[in-house]
């Protein structure tokens, strides 16, 4: 005859590797981005204009003035 492994009886561990595979992959694309997006949100903070401040067309003519 042979052994016979029956469907049910390994679904329930197949599908906890299938989810912490699945959620590993994530984490890795999660902190991928996340190096990736560091240092440009830097950069971008440096150039804003306060809120508080009225834009003028000085602001908007000369970037480089603050």
């Amino acid at each position: 005859m042979g052994i016979h492994y029956t469907f049910g009886a390994n679904k329930g561990a197949k599908l906890m590797e299938k989810k912490a595979k699945r959620e590993k992959k994530l984490a890795e694309k999660r902190a991928k981005k996340q190096a990736k997006k560091g240092p440009i949100n830097k950069l971008e903070d440096d150039k804003t204009i306060p809120l508080d401040t009225v834009i003028t067309l000085d602001h908007l003519t000369n970037p480089d003035k603050k």
